[in-house]
């Protein structure tokens, strides 16, 4: 019926499914957070056209799907996190924090310099990716009525 083992597997078939949920959601985090550090590590490849301002455009995009899955996982394990607003405000800091990280150590990679630019276009597809995210939790908000 109860007692001590019953207690304990309920709680490590609890521990497991958390850990899963937890893994789901911040692997990609993780992922494309290595990708940017291992592609930060070496000279920027000079591949496909060429156009005014294309590596601002690569900071912007690649910032704003990485504040769009921090968004996405704090959704997922952050239940506490009832609003919204703050997990808007948490992935765009998470994003320009992590931007700015990357800038530091390509100040120290030869054939790399720091720019002050690319920590902007990094906050600013924080924000679009973070308002994204806000979207997207917002239409599931209206689909679930």
């Amino acid at each position: 019926m109860g007692g001590p083992i019953a207690f304990f597997r309920m709680a490590l078939n609890s521990m497991r499914t958390i850990s899963r949920v937890h893994l789901y959601a911040w692997l990609p985090v993780v992922l494309l957070c290595l990708a940017i550090f291992i592609q930060s590590c070496f000279a920027s490849p000079d591949i496909g056209p060429s156009f005014p301002l294309k590596d601002k455009l690569l900071h912007l995009s690649a910032y704003a799907f990485l504040a769009y899955l921090v968004f996405r996982a704090c959704r997922m394990t952050r239940p506490a996190w009832r609003s919204p607003l703050m997990i808007l405000v948490a992935s765009v800091l998470f994003a320009t924090l992590f931007g700015a990280s990357d800038e530091l150590h390509q100040a120290f990679v030869a054939a790399r310099q720091a720019d002050g630019f690319d920590l902007l276009a990094d906050f600013a597809g924080g924000i679009i990716g973070g308002l994204v995210g806000l979207m997207v939790y917002f239409k599931a908000a209206i689909w679930r009525k």
